[in-house]
């Protein structure tokens, strides 16, 4: 049975005290400033105790102790260490420092939606959406173990992440070309195929010989690699996906296949030893300094000994990722063939990063008015 009684602390404070049953027979009680919410208290508590998710908060666990139990079965589910890595950071850098020792049963949604709010404006909407992911996955690692009774994350109000998202930075078709004539002879079969398929950089170090079909002139995306050189299935479900490559493209790579450092994994784009070729090698000895000579730079702000700003390279390799979807886009794939050839999850994400490179209403209405003039005269 639940009631609720009146009592006077020894500080001479007066609360309102609801005791009831847990799942288990035992008996609870938890203290408030008001009568109001110890009613509100009891009407939730005996509805998650009637549905065996009630958790008293005497034996809640804290937001930390939740994490770390979240990361470990991360872990064990095989996912990748650079994803747990993540993870963790991003619990570390900001989930940890406001709720960690706070327990599950004392969060509300409220209370995260503040923390959210406080959050937007510092960070880029992606960043703050990992924050907001880590919070809903520990909850809900929380809520199946029953150290929780609900996700007080999942109904969070996050800012729109499209709202003044700035345009991809890419380099156009002169810089391209500026680009690859100044690539060394070692290099250009992976500007390339970089610049001509939308691989990502883990996917391109990745490509396995056996991922290229040369007779049919088709690559296969099927692996990719991490930041700690170790093997994966592509970003996501959609990652899975076959890329077609023009007569010229397998020339350059069958000549390449010929050249190619040989190793155990039969890598498409390895390093002088056959090896898996790290991404800060790509940047730092490749990618970079080609764009140096091609003059493909910013300034920045520092000078040298005559006093000259000292340019950097323009770009990452992820640019020539966004140059590929231009490239496909302007061709004249629509929207779903260009997901595809991306491997975005959904066509909302091709829509959301490369909308304003489609066709516009201005062109719909041409064509409308070439219809009417042909049916009418």
């Amino acid at each position: 049975m639940a009631t609720i009684r009146k009592r006077e602390l020894p500080s001479g404070r007066i609360v309102w005290q609801a005791d009831y049953r847990d799942g288990g027979g035992k008996r609870r009680d938890k203290q408030f400033p008001t009568k109001k919410a110890a009613d509100d208290f009891l009407l939730t508590a005996r509805g998650q105790v009637r549905s065996g998710t009630h958790v008293a908060e005497s034996q809640s666990k804290t937001i930390d102790q939740a994490a770390k139990l979240w990361l470990t079965q991360a872990e064990k589910a095989g996912r990748e260490r650079a994803t747990v890595a993540r993870y963790k950071s991003t619990y570390e850098l900001y989930v940890k420092p406001r709720f960690g020792a706070t327990k599950l049963s004392a969060i509300t949604t409220p209370m995260i939606q503040t923390f959210i709010d406080d959050l937007t404006g510092t960070m880029s909407a992606s960043s703050l959406a990992k924050v907001h992911g880590a919070l809903v996955s520990i909850f809900k690692h929380a809520v199946s173990r029953g150290h929780a009774a609900t996700n007080p994350a999942r109904d969070i109000q996050m800012p729109s992440a499209t709202r003044d998202k700035a345009r991809p930075e890419m380099p156009t078709k002169e810089e391209l070309r500026a680009i690859l004539k100044a690539t060394p002879a070692r290099w250009i079969p992976f500007i390339r195929t970089a610049m001509l398929t939308g691989m990502r950089a883990s996917e391109l170090r990745g490509l396995q010989w056996r991922d290229v079909d040369l007779a049919a002139g088709i690559i296969h995306v099927r692996r990719r690699v991490d930041r700690y050189n170790e093997f994966g299935p592509p970003k996501s479900e959609a990652g899975t996906r076959d890329i077609p490559i023009s007569d010229s493209m397998v020339v350059t790579l069958k000549t390449w296949k010929a050249e190619c450092p040989k190793g155990e994994h039969g890598l498409v784009f390895p390093n002088g030893e056959g090896n898996i070729e790290g991404h800060a090698n790509l940047l730092h000895r490749v990618f970079w300094p080609v764009q140096i000579t091609a003059g493909v730079t910013i300034e920045t702000d520092k000078k040298n000994e005559d006093g000259k700003p000292i340019v950097d390279a323009k770009y990452s390799l992820h640019a020539l990722r966004h140059a590929a979807a231009a490239l496909f886009i302007e061709q004249g794939f629509p929207p779903k063939k260009v997901q595809t050839l991306m491997g975005h999850a959904s066509l909302q994400m091709t829509y959301d990063v490369y909308g304003y490179l489609f066709k516009s209403e201005d062109d719909d209405r041409v064509k409308i008015a070439e219809m009417e003039a042909a049916l009418l005269g």
